[in-house]
């Protein structure tokens, strides 16, 4: 199994043992920047999507930001808890706060992400 990797627009994936499922959320980095999420748009279920389509938003008091996918496949199911505690994304963004599950079309496309410690170099770069 592949360790969780990272897009530069700020969104994980962690794919399951059996590299068939992949779950989707914001970064804590992303998480901290937006603030206090208020709303959360989620993706409906069995949409075929294709690596980098919004699959949703999540919005903050003071901004917006799309939700993309960084892999190709269907969606298979969405985070329903957020719906009634948005702020769940605040708290554990990269745990409790997922945002969907994906059927992974095609593996390759996760080996070319980010790991934890480029994504770190990344955020810290882009602050500079």
């Amino acid at each position: 199994a592949f360790a969780k990797k990272y897009t530069q627009d700020h969104e994980w994936i962690e794919l399951s043992p059996d590299n068939k499922t992949g779950t989707i959320g914001i970064s804590t980095y992303a998480a901290n920047a937006l603030g206090d999420v208020v709303f959360v748009e989620l993706p409906t279920t069995s949409l075929e999507v294709s690596s980098g389509d919004t699959i949703g938003s999540v919005e903050s008091v003071k901004s917006a930001s799309d939700i993309m996918t960084p892999v190709s496949g269907v969606i298979v199911e969405a985070n329903a808890v957020l719906e009634e505690k948005p702020g769940t994304i605040n708290r554990s963004p990269e745990q409790d706060g997922w945002i969907a599950k994906i059927e992974v079309k095609d593996v390759s496309e996760v080996e070319g992400l980010m790991d934890a410690e480029a994504y770190k170099a990344f955020t810290e770069e882009s602050e500079e």
